[in-house]
């Protein structure tokens, strides 16, 4: 009923007729009769231009953070429409995040894989896990497509409830720094938070580093467990910060063992068949040997093994369980058909994740690198310099070519970058705007020992033009060029 879900939302009042409320949503287009309409205002549009169209559709009620325009009408005057969401998605559900371990990770870079990490060392334990992210929803074993890093908070409750339906015990989720501005994980309380780290991105959207930095911060200050557990890198210049305004227990994890980190990486040791070292933990001390490629990946496997021991994984059944992932979609993906050069593709698509991804593929010693990116349209303008000097620095061939352009023109974005390359190293360098020619040069140009990184956009099926959405695999489009030039195959 319209008058307990008022109770649930702090200073909300009903007014009208009381009402009998089956579902919730902030999306008019999506009201059925019995439904709970939350009116939300957005960058876009305001949810209060909409309320008639709800009323249509059959609504037993609006929330709003106006006043009722009717007594006649079943209305709920809310502080905050984002909070109500959250707040009455959940009720209206039966609180279903409350019963799942929820762990969060959060961090400009590293999320997806490591919340793979952490699915599997759960899993390896024999616990039932949904996961939620950038490339993909999990339901247990149900697979969906990925709409959004983190869903809105309506979407995001009804994904729990399915979860505790199929019989999950834990839920592990990517949390973007939108979804903590925008509330949509309000309420959701984290038996384990972890940050991974902070790096220049979506500054569009935040504005700044510090505001940027304080939607991360709400995770561990507002929703982890009191008694909760935080894992988080000192190795960022953040985490030291984090660590002082976070809930519950902390353990820290570095690649320095000076920092006094709990969770440490000793006897390092990379190459293209994976990486082997020894953590040195709370737990114990562990071997480690995973597939996975690069130092950056050994943070990621820090912060999920501090992760599962947090939530209790024995630390062996832990350990087995992060080295069995092979591998995430679009993350230093490989793509293999037989050329005698590597080719891999990757979701970098800031300055910091594109220098740590060459870094890595440096570190393998190819004869020259040969990276093709761009970056995408309507997004923050700032990193495309940033992004064209590290890969004039770090390339010996550079191809910039189109992302997600979006509304603006591709060339724009192009000179943008290129305007960074300016103090680079020397790289022979390219502009193509089409992404498929782009590729196709790339693959033309590489030679036997020569590694090709594709940029940018990594797991992502499809290209956002300014009129319309395309198909586009970076993978299948290399595996399309490769197939086409008649690679020389390896002996």
């Amino acid at each position: 009923m319209l008058s307990a879900l008022a109770r649930r939302v702090p200073g909300a009042r009903a007014t009208g007729p009381e009402a009998e409320v089956a579902a919730v949503t902030h999306d008019s287009r999506r009201v059925s009769p019995g439904a709970l309409f939350v009116a939300v205002r957005g960058a876009a549009a305001d949810g209060n231009d909409y309320v008639d169209g709800a009323w249509s559709r059959g609504a037993a009620a609006v929330a709003s953070e106006r006043e009722a325009p009717s007594p006649a009408r079943a209305w709920l005057q809310v502080p905050d429409a984002r909070e109500a969401l959250a707040l009455a998605s959940a009720a209206v559900l039966g609180d279903p995040a409350t019963q799942l371990g929820l762990v969060g990770v959060t961090g400009t870079n590293g999320k997806t894989t490591t919340t793979y990490l952490i699915d599997a060392a759960l899993r390896a334990a024999g616990r039932r896990v949904g996961l939620l992210g950038t490339v993909q929803y999990r339901i247990g074993d149900r697979l969906a497509e990925a709409v959004r890093t983190t869903p809105e908070s309506s979407d995001l409750q009804a994904l729990f409830r399915e979860m505790v339906d199929d019989g999950c015990a834990y839920a592990v989720l990517e949390v973007s720094s939108h979804s903590l501005a925008l509330k949509r994980v309000f309420g959701c309380t984290f038996r384990v938070a972890v940050f991974t780290n902070l790096t220049r991105d979506h500054l569009d959207f935040h504005g700044d580093m510090d505001a940027y930095f304080e939607a991360k911060r709400i995770l561990f200050e507002q929703n982890l467990a009191r008694d909760g557990h935080a894992v988080i890198n000192l190795d960022d210049d953040r985490g030291a910060e984090l660590v002082r305004a976070s809930r519950g227990h902390v353990w820290t994890y570095s690649l320095d063992a000076a920092k006094g980190a709990q969770i440490t990486a000793h006897d390092l040791r990379l190459s293209l068949a994976g990486t082997s070292f020894r953590a040195v933990t709370p737990v114990g001390t562990l071997e480690v040997r995973s597939p996975l490629l690069g130092r950056f990946n050994v943070e990621n496997l820090l912060a999920a093994l501090g992760a599962a021991f947090a939530l209790g994984v024995p630390p062996e059944t832990a350990v087995a369980g992060v080295c069995s992932v092979t591998g995430v979609p679009g993350r230093l993906e490989r793509v293999d058909a037989g050329q005698p050069f590597t080719v891999v593709v990757d979701y970098a698509h800031t300055d910091d994740a594109l220098r740590n991804l060459l870094e890595t593929v440096r570190t393998l010693g190819p004869r020259r690198v040969i990276t093709v990116f761009g970056c995408g349209g309507d997004r923050d303008r700032s990193k495309r310099p940033l992004m064209g000097a590290v890969a004039a620095r770090m390339s010996d061939v550079v191809i910039v070519t189109s992302d997600n352009p979006r509304s603006e023109p591709p060339e724009a974005i192009l000179e943008e970058i290129q305007r960074g390359m300016n103090g680079g190293r020397g790289a022979e360098r390219h502009a193509i705007t089409d992404r498929r020619e782009a590729i196709a040069r790339a693959m033309e140009m590489a030679g036997e020992g020569d590694a090709v990184v594709i940029a940018g956009k990594g797991h992502e099926t499809y290209q956002v033009l300014r009129d319309r959405t395309v198909p586009f695999d970076d993978r299948q489009v290399a595996r399309q060029a490769l197939s086409r030039t008649g690679t020389r195959r390896k002996a």
